[in-house]
C-alpha cells in the first residue's frame, strides 16, 4: 500500500514536472520569438533615421544648390536689364524655367527623364497651339537628373532670346531642335538654328544671357557654338555622354 502510494507521488511529481518543463519551452520559445522581434524593430528604427537623415541631408544640399541659382540669376539678371520691368519678366521667366525643370525631375522620381520630354517641357510655354513654331527630332535617350536643370535653363534663354529678338518675335519664324549621338566618339551635339526671323546682328558684347549659356554647358563638360547667320542664330550643344545618363546604383 505505502508502495503504492509512493508510486502515485512520483507519477504526479514527474505530470508535473513535464508541465513545468513544457511551460519553461513555451515560455523559451516565446521569449526568443519575442527579442528577434524587438530586435527587428531595432534594426527597421534604426534603418529609418539613417533613411531620414540622408534625404534632409540630400534636400539641405539641393536647397542650397536652388538658392544659390535663384541669387544668381536674380542679380544677373537685374544687373543687366536696362529697365526694372525687364529685370523682373527676365527673372520671372528664368525662374519659371527652373521650376518646371524641378516638376520634371519629380516626375522622374529625381533619377532621370526622357531628353525628348526635357525638350517639350522646355520649350512648351513658347509654342503656339495653332501655329507650330517648333520642329523637334527627337532622341531616344535617358539622361540623369544632373542633367536636366541645364539643358532645361539653356533652352529657355534661346527661346527668350528668340522671343525679343529672334525667331519668335515674327509669326513667320520658326525653330528647329535636333540631337544626334555619335558613337564612336560616345557624344551629343543638341543643335538649335532659327529661321524666318528679322536680319541678325552678332551682339557687340556678351550678355548674361550668353555667359549663362556657357556656364550651363561647363556644368556638363560640353561646349557650346553660337553662330549670328543672317536668317538666325545657330546654336550646338556638344557633350559627352557620361555627362548626361543617369548613375546607375551597383
Amino acid at each position: 500500500m505505502a508502495t503504492e502510494a509512493t508510486s502515485l507521488k512520483e507519477d504526479a511529481l514527474e505530470a508535473e514536472n513535464a508541465g513545468l518543463r513544457d511551460l519553461l519551452t513555451q515560455a523559451g520559445i516565446d521569449a526568443a520569438r519575442l527579442l528577434a522581434q524587438a530586435g527587428i524593430d531595432a534594426t527597421e528604427n534604426e534603418t529609418a533615421k539613417r533613411l531620414q537623415r540622408l534625404l534632409l541631408e540630400e534636400l539641405h544640399h539641393r536647397v542650397k544648390n536652388t538658392l544659390a541659382t535663384v541669387i544668381a540669376i536674380t542679380s544677373q539678371s537685374l544687373r543687366t536689364a536696362a529697365t526694372l520691368d525687364q529685370g523682373r519678366l527676365a527673372v520671372e521667366s528664368r525662374l519659371i524655367a527652373l521650376g518646371r525643370a524641378h516638376d520634371l525631375l519629380l516626375q522622374a522620381n529625381w533619377t532621370s527623364a526622357k531628353l525628348a520630354d526635357v525638350i517639350h517641357a522646355a520649350i512648351e510655354p513658347f509654342n503656339s497651339h495653332s501655329i507650330r513654331r517648333f520642329v523637334v527630332a527627337d532622341t531616344a535617350i535617358e539622361i540623369g537628373a544632373g542633367a536636366v536643370l541645364p539643358l532645361t535653363m539653356s533652352l529657355n534663354e534661346l527661346c527668350t532670346n528668340a522671343v525679343k529678338y529672334g525667331a519668335l518675335s515674327k509669326p513667320e519664324g520658326r525653330i528647329a531642335i535636333a540631337s544626334t549621338l555619335d558613337g564612336p566618339t560616345q557624344r551629343l551635339k543638341l543643335t538649335w538654328t532659327e529661321t524666318g526671323g528679322p536680319p541678325v546682328v552678332e551682339p557687340t558684347r556678351r550678355s548674361f544671357g550668353t555667359r549663362l549659356i556657357n556656364r550651363l554647358a561647363d556644368q556638363l563638360h560640353g561646349e557650346v557654338r553660337l553662330k549670328y547667320e543672317p536668317a538666325g542664330v545657330a546654336y550646338e550643344l556638344d557633350v559627352p555622354l557620361t555627362a548626361l545618363q543617369p548613375h546607375r546604383a551597383n
